[in-house]
């Protein structure tokens, strides 16, 4: 499988979780530490544009609507699904410019990261295919130490080696994989 099919894998699982969000969910803390569940969708929902336009296949720009999150996910799966997003160069609307690549990569960890995020503050299972998940892994491990200098990811966290991919992609993110919510007093 080719790296632009692997976004419209990623996206479902994610999208499911998205759906699955109660409104008394939006305070819940999350495992990037810096968000509760309404900061970590506002997150998404700031970046998003971006990396669509970063595609070069995408202006970005959704009309409102209370299901802004799941067009935002359905046009970064349109614009990234494209074979030419992943090639050449690009931004992410400043001055320099990074390979569609790596770009392309960031926003698959976006959707999958992010999506378990989700998931475990939220109490809901996820899982992606192995495909997307070993791809991913990849990519992560190549841009992790950039990643921590931008302060996207947290220090590594120690995972075995033998740990399921999903597991050892998140700890180069800085998550503990076996993060779990702690339910309400």
């Amino acid at each position: 499988m080719r790296e632009h099919e692997l976004i419209a894998l990623a996206a479902p699982p994610t999208l499911t979780v998205i759906r699955g969000i109660h409104p008394d969910q939006l305070t819940a803390p999350t495992p990037c530490a810096e968000f509760d569940v309404r900061g970590l969708i506002d997150h998404l929902l700031q970046w998003g544009p971006s990396l669509a336009r970063a595609s070069r296949h995408s202006d970005g720009v959704l009309p409102p609507g209370d299901d802004a999150l799941e067009r935002q996910l359905a046009q970064l799966v349109a614009a990234w699904s494209a074979p030419a997003a992943w090639q050449g160069v690009t931004s992410m609307g400043g001055p320099n410019e990074m390979p569609a690549r790596m770009v392309g990569g960031m926003v698959l960890a976006e959707i999958v990261v992010h999506g378990w995020d989700l998931a475990r503050a939220t109490g809901q299972p996820v899982s992606w295919d192995e495909e997307v998940l070993g791809f991913l892994h990849d990519e992560v491990a190549k841009t992790a130490e950039l990643g921590r200098e931008l302060g996207e990811y947290g220090a590594e966290t120690p995972v075995p080696p033998d740990a399921p991919v999903l597991d050892r992609m998140l700890g180069l993110t800085g998550r503990d994989p076996y993060w779990a919510r702690t339910p309400p007093a």
